[in-house]
């Protein structure tokens, strides 16, 4: 009896391990609240927006990939591979994976900017994007 109670709590334990790993470690409010620590201000949805949708020295923007709306599919500039929305309101994946987060942001913002982007700007994007509504 005892050891099917173990077992039973270990498999319940296990299986929520693989659910949370799948569902990513954070929430878009927690991603947003890490930036704006680290910034010292809080995020600015409509400096958000024209931070997507500006180029930045180089001729991408961030829309030129995600879209001028996040909230629908969209494709790479220059693989037309489909990216899923942005907007956490089109999809609720969007912004739960911290490492993922960290890893676009760098990507991307290398690609648009030259360089990485700086708190503010990764703050200001995502209250942006929380800001979208279906």
């Amino acid at each position: 009896m005892f050891k099917r109670v173990i077992q039973t709590l270990l498999s319940a334990i296990l299986g929520a391990g693989v659910f949370a790993a799948y569902a990513g470690d954070t929430t878009p409010a927690a991603q947003l609240q890490r930036f704006e620590v680290a910034a010292g201000r809080a995020g600015n949805a409509e400096a958000g927006q024209l931070f997507f949708t500006s180029t930045h020295g180089s001729k991408w923007t961030c829309a030129s990939c995600h879209g001028e709306t996040p909230t629908k599919v969209a494709k790479h500039a220059s693989t037309g591979k489909p990216i899923d929305p942005l907007a956490p309101s089109a999809n609720p994946a969007a912004l739960t994976d911290s490492a993922r987060v960290d890893k676009w942001f760098r990507r991307n913002c290398k690609d648009v900017l030259s360089r990485e982007c700086t708190p503010a700007e990764k703050s200001d994007v995502i209250a942006f994007l929380l800001s979208l509504k279906l």
